[in-house]
């Protein structure tokens, strides 16, 4: 396999608020919906780990709506680490852990991050190669406590085919910078989840054309 894609490059946009705290206006509109899943589908103890954590806006709000897990931001690119605790301050939460460097497309880092009774990444695999993505899954679910749940959310393809008009404009993009990277398809996210030692737990159909997957390790 390849080395690690620096996601320093597809890290997203943000901006800056006049101190350590980046906001990202996707990353606030998009919370709510996440949280709503995610909170139906937490476990009732445990560690949390989210992967590519962004400007910390969303672990923020995670950790006040779902406080019985102890939360463990991670990101590659070091000013959103920053961000993160900036946010994670703000908000006055008691279980959110300093964030911590991670690149999840890496083999190996499940060892670092054991037993998690939760998993959660968005916006991040249509943004790596599939060699990455997969990589990523299996991780996580080596990763992923006995009867731990992932979950995934963001932009992909249903049945290979863009839903709108903006989604393939966007993909092509992404394909003309970099042809490894792009929209992943519901049924190679489904098989790559099934595959990684995880049981599908349910696929949801979020605003703005996205989709969250639920999946559980059963052993």
């Amino acid at each position: 396999m390849s080395a690690p894609r620096d996601l320093l490059s597809v890290s997203g946009f943000a901006e800056k608020d006049g101190s350590n705290r980046l906001f990202a206006p996707s990353a606030a509109r998009n919370i709510g919906p996440i949280a709503d899943v995610l909170a139906h589908h937490a476990p009732k103890t445990g560690k949390a780990l989210e992967i590519a954590s962004g400007t910390g806006q969303h672990v923020a709000v995670l950790a006040g709506r779902i406080p019985q897990l102890l939360w463990q931001p991670t990101d590659v690119d070091s000013a959103r680490l920053l961000s993160v605790n900036a946010w994670a301050a703000q908000s006055g939460q008691s279980n959110i852990l300093p964030a911590v460097s991670l690149n999840a497309t890496r083999a190996g880092w499940s060892l670092e991050h054991p037993a998690q009774s939760l998993i959660t990444v968005s916006n991040l695999l249509h943004l790596i190669s599939e060699v990455e993505a997969r990589t990523l899954l299996s991780e996580a679910g080596k990763a992923l406590a006995p009867q731990g749940v992932l979950h995934i959310y963001g932009p992909f393809l249903r049945d290979g085919t863009a839903t709108s008009e903006a989604d393939a404009e966007f993909h092509a993009k992404l394909q003309s910078e970099d042809p490894e990277v792009g929209y992943k398809s519901d049924w190679d996210v489904i098989d790559w989840i099934q595959s990684s030692g995880m049981d599908l737990v349910q696929v949801l159909e979020m605003p703005s054309n996205n989709i969250s997957f639920v999946a559980r390790r059963p052993f």
